[in-house]
């Protein structure tokens, strides 16, 4: 049986986080609720303890005396926390990261999928203040399921309104649904750029900071996957539950994949190649006397056109096209000349993709239509691209 931690602020629609609690059970999802202090004072957690058949936890220092600390254990165990009604305080805490009760901790220290419900009144959920942190928990990866335009608490009408207990679950479990849609596979995701030395102080390289990749590994995650991720330099942290390799040039990142390749089941390559290496690189740095004016330079393998020849029946290769002008044109040539079965293409320079914390991505197929995302955080990118794949997989498969 799947459990599931549902959060519940104090919000009035509090009284619909009920039905909340009944419908994930009627869906077969055991249910631990997690109360605000300020939402106990609304009710009883008594009455949750009752429908959920489980302790209410509401005080982080009412734990019971154990090896494991309660929230991190909780947090291990469920397949998705849900918060009905979210107050615009709960929405202010997780999108700035302050933990001062047991459901800002649990959310903190989960891995799980979020799903969000806010209820509040109208000039509350429409300020812009409650906007950029609804903004900032997207961009981070949590889901919304939107409140209603109607009759308020406070006696106005407006939006604001708690969703209907229906569509909470409904998403709900959808979203768990999607925890373990990977279960039993292999990803291999390489990320980040490659640096082509002349000598130790001295590289070709590009602007790529890895995010993409990085957020793509991180779905892949999410979904249940065996995930390798195979990174270039970059500053980020490596996504909790993948197995991460660190590698610097094209051809590292070449060995790195045609090791990882043989059991991977999809193959997701969002790296930033090099395209040249210079031909006669350095143990010492060089003074500019001793270069000259000019470098010989060569092409560094094509790992995607490579893997596109190995790649055996059953598996999944997607490439990424990153480009500056015929976006389309480029991107359909790609796929095709590399045997890829999706290209997930960009425009990059003048401050788009590379460096940046969203992408607008086209995905093409051998067949049928384009599908375009418009601007979306590269959090959100990652879960549109492999719900395509996993469509497309599927597809493939019949």
């Amino acid at each position: 049986m799947k459990k599931i931690a549902l959060g519940v602020s104090s919000s009035v629609g509090i009284y619909k986080a009920c039905e909340v609690v009944r419908g994930f059970q009627k869906s077969g999802v055991e249910v631990q609720v997690v109360m605000t202090p300020n939402a106990a004072r609304l009710i009883s957690p008594l009455l949750f303890s009752s429908l959920s058949g489980t302790k209410t936890i509401v005080d982080i220092f009412e734990e019971p005396l154990a090896r494991t600390v309660g929230h991190i254990a909780l947090a291990r165990e469920i397949a998705l926390l849900c918060v009905a009604p979210a107050t615009a305080n709960v929405i202010g805490k997780f999108a700035g990261g302050v933990a001062d009760d047991f459901l800002s901790t649990l959310f903190l220290a989960s891995r799980a999928p979020v799903l969000i419900a806010p209820a509040m009144n109208e000039a509350m959920y429409l300020h812009p203040q409650t906007q950029a942190n609804i903004a900032r928990l997207k961009a981070l990866g949590a889901e919304f399921v939107e409140p209603e335009k109607g009759y308020l608490a406070c006696g106005d009408e407006g939006w604001g309104r708690l969703a209907e207990p229906e569509a909470i679950v409904l998403e709900g479990m959808r979203l768990i649904g999607r925890t373990a849609s990977l279960k039993g596979k292999t990803v291999l995701v390489t990320a980040g750029p490659t640096r082509e030395h002349l000598d130790p102080v001295r590289f070709l390289s590009n602007p790529s900071s890895g995010k993409m990749g990085y957020e793509l590994a991180r779905e892949a995650v999410a979904r249940g996957a065996e995930t390798i991720l195979v990174s270039g330099p970059t500053s980020l942290v490596p996504p909790a539950g993948a197995r991460t390799e660190f590698v610097q040039t094209a051809a590292e990142m070449q060995a790195a994949c045609l090791k990882a390749f043989p059991k991977a089941d999809i193959v997701v390559m969002a790296a930033a190649v090099s395209d040249f290496r210079f031909k006669a690189p350095r143990a010492r740095k060089a003074g500019k006397i001793e270069i000259g004016s000019t470098l010989a330079v060569e092409k560094t393998p094509d790992i995607l056109a490579l893997l596109g020849k190995k790649k055996r029946p059953g598996q999944f290769l997607v490439g990424f096209a990153a480009e500056t002008h015929d976006i389309l044109a480029h991107a359909r040539k790609k796929l095709a000349a590399k045997n890829a079965d999706l290209m997930v293409a960009n425009a990059v320079g003048e401050g788009k993709a590379f460096a940046t914390d969203d992408n607008s991505v086209r995905i093409i197929a051998p067949s049928g239509p384009v599908q375009e995302t418009g601007l979306l955080s590269k959090r959100e990118a990652s879960r549109v691209i492999f719900d395509r794949v996993e469509a497309a997989v599927e597809k493939k498969r019949r």
